[in-house]
């Protein structure tokens, strides 16, 4: 999803759509196709919007994904839009995930399947579909590890399993041949899911992350539920 208007960025990025704000000298879009590109997604759409035509231009005629250009009436009617054209199960991204990874990625798909049983139900018992297809996933990063890294935390907060939690932009939603199930949640602690690009501090903290892993010092796993 690339197609919102990025306003609590402000100045930052010197005019550029949120999607081509850079982190690391790399644009926030491509990071994020370069997280799906590593990991188990067989096919990519990137929706754009009107609020968005320098992004529809990046990303039109690249030979790796699909450009939808969504009527731009905001991130769930968007959603909605580009769901009516593609086949599900979808695994839908923001934009604003620099850090995001490709084993993320792919632990997010095995737990919409309850391949690995990490996702969990309202009730903490274990969840997925009954025939192995895709339940709808919700990924959520705990609030505790946000304002252990300094990012901002913009999100309605909600409880998951004991602990306070926000969404991370990073959802499963589920196949429509499975059996209907309540939709699960994945709680992952690692700091590349902890940054959402929404303000000005949120690109510092990252740039420092990333500056932070180059230097030797890797960001802390994907896999683990606790800080």
């Amino acid at each position: 999803m690339c197609g919102g208007r990025g306003t609590r960025l402000g100045a930052v990025g010197d005019g550029s759509e949120k999607p081509l704000v850079e982190v690391g000298d790399i644009p926030m879009v491509d990071r994020v196709l370069d997280a799906l590109a590593g990991s188990r997604v067989e096919g990519v759409h990137a929706v754009v919007s009107p609020h968005t035509p320098a992004t529809a231009r990046h990303l039109i005629g690249r030979d790796d994904l699909t450009v939808i250009e969504a009527p731009g009436n905001g991130y769930v009617s968007d959603l909605g839009y580009a769901l009516e054209r593609i086949d599900r199960p979808v695994l839908t991204v923001a934009s604003d995930l620099p850090l995001l990874t490709a084993e993320v990625v792919d632990r997010a798909l095995d737990a919409a399947t309850g391949d690995t049983g990490d996702a969990v139900a309202a009730d903490g018992a274990g969840v997925g579909t009954a025939d192995g297809a895709a339940a709808s996933l919700a990924v959520y990063v705990p609030v505790d590890r946000k304002r252990e890294v300094g990012a901002s935390v913009d999100e309605r907060t909600t409880t998951v399993d004991g602990r306070e939690v926000v969404p991370t932009g990073l959802n499963v939603v589920g196949d429509e041949d499975g059996e209907p199930v309540d939709e699960s949640a994945l709680v992952v602690a690692g700091e590349g899911l902890a940054v959402n690009a929404n303000r000005p501090r949120d690109l510092r903290v990252a740039e420092a992350l990333l500056h932070r892993q180059r230097e030797g010092t890797e960001i802390s796993p994907d896999h683990g539920d606790h800080p």
